[in-house]
């Protein structure tokens, strides 16, 4: 690797599945406070909402995934519209 063509806050990383609890390392230059134990040591995390893991493209299967309540207020609108 070249020298001097990185930031000084290239470090190693540990990205944290929300929806299944996967995490995976990696080196990257996000901005954290939080800290995570990944395999005997101390790194820290960024937590992602969906990731190789658990989405449907990749896994293969649907899978259902409502963070913010949009699904139900998707449906309540809906329900309103029918009427």
């Amino acid at each position: 690797m070249k020298k001097g063509i990185h930031p000084e806050n290239y470090r190693p990383v540990v990205f944290k599945d929300m929806s299944n609890g996967d995490m995976f390392l990696s080196r990257s230059t996000c901005k954290t406070n939080d800290t995570v134990v990944f395999e005997g040591e101390e790194y820290p995390v960024v937590k992602l909402e969906i990731s190789s893991t658990s989405h449907p493209f990749y896994t293969g299967k649907s899978k259902l995934v409502d963070t913010a309540g949009r699904v139900d207020k998707f449906m309540s609108r809906y329900a309103r519209s029918r009427k």
